[in-house]
């Protein structure tokens, strides 16, 4: 149920990607406009991510999850049937509105359904549809639109939609809720519009191409302000906050959010520039692009199921250390071939392979172990907050390797070589493996346990 909830989130995250022409076609309209069907939705996510904690402990987590695939699919629905641009993109924003609040929810429920001792595997099958999703939404959505036509990318989301509410209904239990439960008004008024206004100005740097350009400075300080207020108002003006900014007091949850940071901020960043590199400097169509960057879901879909395994076994410790080092040794490999003008097809997807082994080897246990340092009553708000530090993680990612790709090629009225393309990407390529290699650093911390703690340090 969970699972399913969850991969038709992801899924929509990444298949409508390649129905953007289409879009553009269809309803004769702009690619900046037809953007806004990726950029509605993912403002829309953001927006009530930092909501999903208090509604979970106000009205119950089931009776929310429920809600939230129905809103999510009723999104599908809307999506399928508009006959405008506009309709479109407003149908996109409700999906998002129903996929914040599934992605947080699904963490709480695995989590307390699970129980500490067989975490690590119910994560990993929840992990699945998190590396599937992105290596095969893109081809998926090639293929329904090729073959029927681009309406049928949201029609999927409907059978399954109506077998994970019918399942929640069945299978959940029905928690309890607080229904004297305050709302923090104020923080909403500024975190909700403060996250997604920082994303969207992130968002545009890659098509502005600069950090100073008014349509990306701008949001990002309007959003650093509200988020900055946020900040000041749940440490010290509201006993309830939106989301509970103690639970950084907790050193292994910190920890653990500070290594999920780096590492996000590394494979998605360079995970956005890899369909790029092969199109680019590969020729290749953007089908092909897509297939060629499947190995790396792969390698993560085989990794997941055996790392959760090995971590309800054996703790979390060596499998991160294992899954971090195959990511560095993978990024450098395809950082390798690009440096040097190899670009042979084995020694690139050989890399890319390893990377998905270190993925899948990485993401899912790294959560777990942040889930299991928290409290039951705090898995709720710690979802939340750990759904926020992974949306800025990726923001920041994209952003920060848009621009050193970006740098790298502005060469006013000059002819870009090869070299200077092969340049450009390897750069980018090897700023993601040092900042992939960082993530050690906390690891590290997380496991150096003083007298008298637990495993991850915390007493």
């Amino acid at each position: 149920m969970c699972v399913a909830g969850s991969f038709m989130n992801l899924l929509d995250t990444t298949v409508v990607t390649v129905a953007l022409r289409t879009f553009v076609a269809t309803f004769d309209s702009t690619q900046a406009v037809v953007a806004w069907t990726i950029t509605g939705y993912t403002l829309a996510l953001a927006a009530v991510i930092p909501l999903s904690g208090w509604a979970a402990d106000r009205f119950g987590t089931r009776r929310v999850f429920i809600g939230s695939v129905v809103t999510f699919t009723l999104g599908s629905l809307l999506c399928a049937i508009a006959p405008d641009i506009t309709m479109l993109i407003a149908a996109r924003v409700v999906q998002g509105i129903g996929g914040g609040m599934l992605t947080t929810l699904t963490l709480t429920i695995v989590n307390r359904e699970a129980g500490p001792r067989r975490v690590g595997r119910v994560m990993a099958v929840l992990g699945i549809p998190v590396v599937l999703a992105p290596a095969f939404g893109p081809v998926l959505g090639g293929w329904l639109i090729d073959s029927y036509s681009w309406q049928w990318i949201f029609w999927i989301n409907l059978p399954v939609g109506v077998a994970a509410i019918a399942l929640a209904a069945i299978v959940l239990p029905h928690d309890d809720s607080a229904p004297s439960e305050p709302f923090d008004a104020i923080g909403m008024l500024l975190l909700s519009p403060g996250l997604p206004i920082l994303l969207y100005g992130m968002s545009e740097i890659p098509s502005r191409g600069s950090v100073t350009d008014s349509h990306v400075g701008i949001p990002v300080a309007i959003g650093m302000a509200l988020i900055v207020g946020f900040v000041f108002h749940a440490l010290y003006r509201s006993g309830k906050p939106l989301i509970d900014l103690r639970l950084l007091t907790n050193r292994a949850f910190t920890l653990t959010n500070a290594a999920m940071f780096l590492y996000i901020v590394s494979t998605f960043g360079a995970g956005v520039l890899f369909p790029s590199y092969f199109q680019q400097l590969l020729n290749q169509t953007p089908l092909q692009a897509g297939m060629s960057v499947v190995p790396r879901g792969i390698g993560a879909a085989i990794t997941v199921p055996l790392a959760g395994t090995v971590m309800d076994r054996r703790g979390a410790r060596g499998v991160l250390v294992l899954g971090v080092t195959l990511i560095v040794a993978g990024m450098g490999v395809f950082a390798y071939g690009v440096a040097s003008q190899r670009e042979s097809l084995p020694m690139l997807l050989t890399g890319l392979t390893m990377v998905g082994l270190g993925m899948g080897s990485t993401r899912m246990p790294l959560v777990a172990v942040a889930m299991q340092t928290l409290a039951p009553h705090q898995m709720a708000r710690g979802s939340t907050l750990i759904k926020v530090n992974q949306q800025v993680a990726a923001a920041v990612g994209t952003a920060l390797m848009s621009v050193i790709l970006t740098s790298r090629l502005d060469r006013p009225d000059q002819h870009l070589s090869q070299n200077d393309l092969s340049y450009a990407y390897s750069a980018a390529f090897l700023v993601a493996v040092a900042l992939v290699s960082l993530t050690f650093l906390p690891l590290a911390f997380l496991y150096k346990k003083p007298s008298g703690t637990g495993e991850y340090g915390t007493t």
